[in-house]
């Protein structure tokens, strides 16, 4: 075993993009390695607990869904913003402690920069689905039309303008969604097209989190009712319509309704619950899952993996960026159903959770996918693939 390298992990200062990581980072520094995660100030407590040393620094981005430009290259703006920023305090870091590999999520730009300062490996760690070979024909469309947009252009410029500051001679959509090395954290039935990913992507699963997976603090239902969750994540769940919706729609059924309504919406707001009921603003999600019937959800890559990881049909309701294609990919792999927002009532949500609850197609689909979800690796094959990168 390889011991005391210094690898430094890029993070992201979302919660969404940090989950996916932190079990990854703990068995590193299980292993014996020297293991630095940087991060946003307001997220440094998420991972403190891997026992990696935190690099503590100030970040620009939003932390509510309000504050995110609706447009993809505004929004993608926003994050090379974070990285013109934090690049300055991560060199004041780690020019006099340089790592011997760089690991980073696919919001932390500044990783593939530090890696051409200091001359070694950066490895993408991407918690969403990767570009395949070919994509830009078969995205064609939608990719000219938010690259020759005016943000497009402006984005373009931008990061075009910080590689060169920084020595890199790269065209910068090039640079973007071709990372030199990857290790995809997501199973490889999410992955669209996953025959034509290029050979520099490693699928080594999820990496759920043992401390996250032996979670507490949830007690399943004594009378034996189907539970269902129902939970938008950390971001996109400003939705008390919907929270309603289900008040309505599962009143009085044999449903046991667990509601993660996040931040934005008060629990007092739905006002008094009907039996078989309970809203919290957050819950061990994984312990819910373990032994959930149906999960209505944003459908976040994250959420995604979870279900299925537990084999739990999923209800998609897409709020924004991947969650559409996400939504997509489940209702096409036969484990859950797409219901557009626009279409969400208490009646249209009871029928939808019933039906995939219910189905035995559903089921033995979802059976075959947890099977081959926890056989393709996880943590000791992530780890494995990092240690194959230190010299």
């Amino acid at each position: 075993m390889r011991t005391r390298e210094h690898i430094a992990m890029i993070g992201c200062t979302a919660p969404s993009h940090i989950y996916p990581s932190l079990a990854l980072i703990t068995e590193l520094v299980s292993r014996g390695h020297r293991v630095s995660y940087a991060v946003g100030e307001a997220l440094t407590g998420l991972v403190e607990p891997t026992g990696a040393e935190v690099v503590a620094h100030p970040s620009l981005l939003p932390t509510s869904e309000a504050d995110w430009p609706d447009d993809p290259a505004s929004a993608m703006h926003v994050f090379l913003d974070e990285a013109i920023a934090v690049l300055p305090h991560l060199i004041d870091r780690y020019d006099d402690d340089r790592p011997d590999l760089l690991l980073y999520d696919i919001g932390g730009l500044p990783a593939p920069v530090l890696a051409v300062r200091y001359g070694i490996p950066a490895v993408q760690l991407s918690p969403t689905l990767v570009a395949w070979d070919g994509y830009e024909q078969d995205l064609a469309e939608s990719l000219d039309a938010m690259r020759t947009s005016e943000s497009g252009e402006r984005y373009h410029t931008a990061l075009t303008a910080w590689l060169r500051d920084n020595g890199i001679e790269r065209d910068a959509w090039d640079w973007q969604a071709r990372p030199d090395h990857a290790l995809s954290l997501i199973p490889r039935a999410m992955q669209p097209n996953a025959d034509r990913v290029p050979s520099n992507v490693r699928f080594v699963g999820p990496c759920l989190s043992p401390r996250r997976l032996a979670e507490t603090g949830w007690t399943p239902p004594a009378d034996g009712r189907r539970v269902l969750l129902v939970s938008f994540g950390t971001t996109y769940n400003d939705r008390l319509d919907i929270y309603r919706a289900c008040l309505e729609g599962f009143a009085g059924s044999d449903w046991h309704v667990v509601l993660a309504v996040g931040g934005c919406v008060d629990p007092a707001d739905l006002g008094p619950l009907p039996d078989g009921f309970e809203v919290h603003r957050t819950v061990p999600q994984l312990a819910v899952l373990a032994e959930a019937s149906a999960f209505i959800t944003h459908a976040g890559m994250g959420g995604c993996v979870e279900s299925l990881w537990f084999g739990v049909p999923t209800v998609a309701i897409p709020q924004a960026v991947d969650q559409f294609g996400n939504a997509a990919m489940l209702e096409q792999l036969g484990v859950g159903r797409h219901l557009p927002t626009e279409k969400v009532t208490s009646a249209t949500l009871r029928s939808t959770v019933e039906e995939v609850a219910g189905s035995a197609e559903v089921a033995a689909r979802l059976a075959e996918i947890r099977a081959t979800v926890r056989a393709d690796g996880g943590v000791d094959r992530a780890a494995q693939a990092v240690e194959s990168f230190l010299s």
